[in-house]
């Protein structure tokens, strides 16, 4: 190699070998000394997805996304999870995490040891710092514990983008945008720690030797976390429920039947409170396979309860001797609920048409009945509590043995109304499923006991 304009150059020559070597100079008021990179782990990149804005407002962490990266920039590695916050997951519309995914996954408490190992040691770095440390120091002292977390010791990608990136917004897709980083996904936790990671990183190359905030990894090498146990526990990833959660039919042991009426008669009552919104949750199902197991019922019976339970639906189709669109399409869409084939549907229609079958006690809502709402829904809860008023409901603050239904933004929600609701065995609804329920107040059928 040929070095020419000669002091300069040996200089800069001497920088990139150091930096190769694992060298960082800093610059003192005393001349230059050396921090030997190597004794540095490097950055870590945090993300949280959260119930709300203010952990001070009860509002808790649901997702951790947390990116590695070396003194030099590069990414070295990554980790994520949902995390069980044991109350309702707040705008779910901006954050897409379901409560059926969520109820897979550890509570803070349960991977605060693997969070502070992977903060440890380490320049935490976040877009809009302050937000997540706040959350996560908040739910660290939910445990009794202390974390040497601070926003003076980090490196928050937004603010320094006034230096880095004068002309781009604050926020993170504006930023990704201006140093042409993609962002599809904004709102999964990993996917903005991995974009606020390559903004970390693009900001460590335009410094071109030494960043501004290099003293960090001497704060961050001493940094106290004290002894915080790992207890080892998985960590669970978006789309858990679809990997886990199989049909509920295919939970029931298959063996030879020997279902009773008495059995039967409690099966079918929450299986159609199950199907009132014409969706079984992930909770439902848990439920309809803890009752099969309690009831002594097998695979088998529970197949023909189901075909029972279509056929029944069949005959209060052709009650007034038309199947109109929307019934047969109901009857569809319930027979691929319950795990049958699509044959079924129309099969069920014919066998009702030939012969009469015992009716089974559909669940309905009835002028005066209480109904409770909670988590976040389309409109505010005022104007669906109105809505209720009007078809004839008492909209009630809390769940009681006397409500009949819980209107819910998420029908897997982990809100203290909504575990008292399946305890008290209550059904739960969408807000789209109880607005079409409104539609149907003139109707009248049995009342389910």
């Amino acid at each position: 190699m040929v070095l020419n304009n000669g002091p300069i150059a040996l200089c800069r020559f001497l920088l990139i070998l150091s930096v190769r070597a694992g060298i960082f100079f800093r610059a003192t008021l005393g001349g230059t000394t050396m921090l030997r990179t190597d004794d540095a782990l490097g950055y870590a990149v945090i993300d949280v997805e959260t119930t709300g804005l203010r952990p001070s407002r009860h509002d808790r962490v649901i997702e951790v996304g947390i990116v590695h990266l070396d003194p030099a920039g590069a990414i070295t590695g990554e980790w994520t999870t949902l995390v069980n916050p044991e109350r309702d997951l707040g705008p779910q519309h901006i954050h897409g995490i379901t409560a059926a995914d969520v109820r897979h996954a550890p509570a803070f408490g349960e991977i605060a040891g693997s969070v502070a190992n992977l903060l440890r040691g380490r320049i935490v770095s976040a877009h809009n710092l302050p937000f997540d440390l706040r959350f996560v120091t908040h739910e660290f002292g939910r445990l009794g514990m202390t974390t040497p977390l601070s926003d003076d010791h980090g490196v928050c990608t937004m603010s320094w983008a006034a230096h880095f990136l004068p002309d781009a917004p604050r926020t993170l897709p504006g930023c990704c945008a201006m140093a042409d980083i993609p962002l599809n996904g904004h709102h999964d936790a990993l996917i903005d720690a991995r974009a606020a990671a390559e903004l970390l990183r693009h900001y460590i190359t335009r410094t071109g030797t030494v960043t501004p905030w290099h003293h960090l990894f001497t704060i961050a090498s001493k940094a106290s976390w004290g002894q915080i146990s790992d207890t080892g526990a998985a960590w669970v990833r978006r789309g858990v429920s679809a990997e886990r959660d199989s049909h509920f039919l295919s939970r029931i042991l298959d063996r030879m039947p020997r279902v009773t009426q008495p059995a039967a008669d409690s099966y079918l009552a929450l299986l159609d409170q199950a199907l009132i919104d014409h969706h079984i949750s992930a909770s439902e199902a848990d439920a309809l396979v803890e009752l099969a197991s309690d009831l002594g019922l097998q695979r088998a019976d529970a197949e023909r309860l189901h075909l029972d339970y279509l056929t029944a639906l069949a005959q209060a189709a052709l009650a007034d001797g038309v199947v109109t669109d929307a019934e047969r399409q109901e009857l569809h869409l319930v027979t691929t609920l319950l795990g049958l084939p699509p044959e079924h549907a129309d099969q069920a229609l014919e066998q009702a048409s030939k012969e009469t079958h015992p009716a089974i006690a559909r669940f309905t809502l009835e002028p005066g009945d209480l109904v409770v709402f909670t988590g976040e829904m389309d409109g505010d809860r005022q104007t669906w509590e109105a809505r209720a008023r009007q078809a004839g409901y008492v909209p009630h603050s809390n769940i009681t043995k006397k409500v009949r239904l819980l209107i819910a933004a998420d029908p897997d929600s982990l809100s203290g109304k909504a575990r008292k609701a399946r305890s008290y065995g209550i059904p739960i609804v969408t807000p789209d499923s109880f607005a079409r329920m409104i539609t149907q107040v003139g109707r009248t059928s049995p009342r389910s006991k």
